[in-house]
């Protein structure tokens, strides 16, 4: 066991289930793709890191992806409360430093995840802010409830609102990198190599 955690959000590849929003425009066999594709990404940039990884899946656990590492199912009924359950859980395990992301990055990387730890020596929370007004990666040394209770999720507010909160708290966060995520057409336009995989 290391002190840090790695956490990774999986949805179920299902077609018709993922990228919903993109699929709106390219159609569910090509969010399906894409969504595949993100997820293979994540998988290789979290194997190589030298810490403890937790692999949790929206439904289901999927044997063939993250062989080697320890899988769940999320639970909770919100984003929010999921994220914490799963967080919460490895703070009670013993682990001293946690990372949690989400598997819709083309450019997350070993370096940012690692930056994201590197981040924690010097604050109690880390955010990965997403252009979308949310953030791809948390951090934390602690359990901070407040983060995940009472949120607009999968709003453009939720990152400021959180930071918000935690200036009240006086709770030091950092932040690192900013990065995109794929959720729309517009996003996908942007990666010319994703596109390549639908055209």
């Amino acid at each position: 066991m290391t002190k840090e955690l790695v956490i990774v959000f999986v949805k179920n590849i299902k077609l018709g289930k993922v990228k919903t929003r993109l699929a709106k425009t390219v159609g569910n066999e090509a969010a399906f793709t894409v969504y595949s594709a993100l997820v293979d990404i994540t998988e290789r940039a979290t194997s190589q890191l030298n810490t403890d990884k937790r692999i949790y899946f929206s439904d289901a656990i999927v044997d063939s992806k993250w062989p080697l590492e320890y899988k769940n199912v999320q639970q909770g009924k919100d984003l929010g409360e999921r994220m914490k359950n799963a967080i919460a859980q490895g703070f009670a395990d013993g682990y001293q430093n946690i990372i949690l992301i989400g598997s819709d990055l083309p450019t997350i990387s070993n370096d940012i995840i690692t930056h994201g730890f590197d981040s924690l020596k010097d604050n109690e929370v880390v955010f990965g802010p997403a252009q979308d007004g949310g953030y791809y990666l948390i951090g934390l040394t602690k359990m901070q409830h407040c983060i995940f209770e009472n949120k607009p999720w999968s709003t453009n507010k939720l990152l400021d609102l959180t930071l918000e909160e935690l200036k009240s708290k006086n709770i030091k966060f950092g932040l690192i990198e900013t990065l995109n995520d794929i959720d729309t057409f517009e996003d996908l336009q942007s990666y010319p190599d994703f596109l390549k995989l639908i055209s």
